[in-house]
């Protein structure tokens, strides 16, 4: 099981799932969640990989039992992530995204370059513009907060056009997996990300945008690889 970890980061809290490896020597491995999501929807991937590594699963703010401050953009995604790899003072990570997570994984990537050694993907292209719209909310009680979707859903309906710029300034060597045809996103969009990576590769498992949830044996093999390589 997980131990649970608080870090506060300005006057936000965040809570963290940790799996500890009894091998330190391996780099740490942190994980962002999609839109909605926590922490807890990486609980099977996280425990396929804290054999060989430390594993760090993050709820972003307005999500879990992170802070829900009221105020969202994927710059403060970002900022966020950074701060918490300042004060978990563990060095260098591979750093794993899961569609928003992967959009901040890419910010922080290209913001703390010697921070993030390998750097994974899952199921993001490059950012286009599309037709702008906003689910209709779940009823009930929700695991995050919803003016967060409100607000960041338009930001990636209309992409900053500074992507051009975070793309390029990404070093490291960077998995991209796509969940095939049966994924909402279109795939060439992951293509045409990759290509515009400085070192990437793109694989593609047959299992729609919830790639690491459907096919979580194929998706630690081809994670676990691509770190221990």
């Amino acid at each position: 099981m997980p131990e649970l970890m608080d870090i506060a980061v300005g006057e936000l809290h965040f809570s963290l799932r940790v799996w500890q490896a009894a091998d330190m020597d391996k780099t740490p491995t942190v994980l962002l969640h999609a839109t909605g999501k926590t922490a807890c929807d990486w609980d099977v991937i996280a425990s396929g990989l804290c054999a060989q590594r430390t594993v760090y699963a993050v709820d972003l703010r307005g999500h879990g039992a992170s802070g829900w401050p009221g105020t969202y953009s994927l710059k403060l995604f970002t900022q966020d992530v950074i701060g918490i790899l300042d004060r978990l003072h563990i060095g260098a990570v591979d750093l794993v995204g899961h569609s928003l997570g992967g959009l901040v994984a890419c910010e922080v990537a290209a913001e703390r370059q010697g921070h993030v050694r390998k750097l994974v993907l899952e199921d993001i292209g490059y950012p286009h513009p599309r037709p702008p719209g906003l689910p209709d909310r779940p009823a009930g009680d929700l695991p995050f907060d919803w003016h967060m979707v409100e607000q960041i859903r338009p930001e990636i309906d209309d992409p900053d056009p500074g992507w051009a710029d975070i793309v390029a300034r990404i070093t490291a060597p960077t998995l991209l997996i796509g969940g095939g045809t049966a994924s909402p996103f279109p795939q060439e969009h992951l293509a045409e990300l990759a290509d515009r990576l400085a070192d990437a590769r793109l694989t593609t498992i047959a299992a729609g945008h919830l790639v690491h949830q459907t096919a979580p044996d194929e998706y630690l093999r081809a994670l676990i690889a691509f770190l221990t390589e």
